[in-house]
């Protein structure tokens, strides 16, 4: 194997993790990655590589298939030459590890009001999502109140976490969330930074609201809404030549055609 293979798909939070490690490495060739069309059933030799699993990402090395972006993540950072992206330092790296071990919790918080089918859950889900920034907001004021990262640079934590900032354009767009005013300067700034950050630049707004669309009507992962014959995660056509879709998620659902989503001819 000439080089590793990263099994992924394109707009997916947890393989644009090991891209944005890679290009902060500037080792973005270094792997071949393979696009996984998640509106099929996985084909047979995928599955046979990640035994039997559906998540992605998974890479495939010469000795053999990782699982897990985190682990990916740090295997990248390990194994490619260059500044490590991760704190050098053992406190430094714990407290990075501290920082990204919120994230699983933040993550979810965000996908469950996206996916959210009941208006009357709406305000309490909107408020455990801001929760969760308020945690992140007393954890960046606590190690580095005066910073926009973490520590003086976009590091491991950014890398983790900046794929998850992008995603939630879809909370602004379907759920009209947004950071407060006042009460989260400091993860504001945070997130902010991230979001611009050169090595972050994979993945538009655009394209998030667009292909989450169905997530945004309770079906995820590839799997279609009621009386929808394509998913918006389909590659074909081009999520730029889509419609924006409706913003009223809790309204009837856009159909396919509404959508763009049907082939041309």
């Amino acid at each position: 194997m000439s080089k590793p293979i990263v099994h992924h798909i394109p707009v997916c939070p947890f393989s644009q993790r090991l891209e944005i490690l890679l290009a902060l490495k500037r080792e973005r060739d270094a792997v071949t990655f393979s696009v996984v069309d998640i509106t099929r059933p996985r084909p047979a030799e995928l599955l046979r590589l990640s035994g039997g699993s559906t998540a992605l990402p998974i890479l495939e090395t010469a000795d053999g298939v990782l699982k897990e972006s985190l682990v990916i993540l740090r295997y990248f950072d390990e194994t490619f030459a260059g500044t490590p992206i991760a704190r050098a330092t053992p406190y430094e790296r714990a407290v990075e590890n501290m920082l990204i071990a919120m994230e699983g919790d933040f993550t979810s918080s965000g996908y469950r009001l996206v996916m959210n089918q009941d208006k009357d859950r709406r305000t309490a889900l909107q408020d455990a999502v801001l929760a969760q920034y308020r945690r992140l907001d007393a954890f960046l004021a606590t190690h580095n109140p005066a910073g926009t990262f973490l520590f003086e640079r976009f590091g491991l934590a950014e890398a983790v976490f900046t794929p998850m900032f992008v995603r939630f354009a879809f909370l602004a767009y379907f759920e009209g969330f947004e950071l407060p005013a006042e009460g989260c300067e400091r993860v504001r700034r945070w997130r902010d930074a991230c979001l611009a950050h050169p090595a972050a630049q994979q993945v538009s707004s655009e394209e998030v609201v667009k292909a989450y669309y169905d997530y945004a009507h309770g079906a995820g992962n590839g799997a279609l809404p009621a009386g929808r014959a394509r998913s918006s995660f389909v590659f074909e056509p081009h999520w730029r030549t889509r419609p924006w879709p409706p913003k009223d998620k809790y309204g009837p659902g856009a159909t396919d055609a509404e959508l763009g989503l049907l082939p041309a001819g």
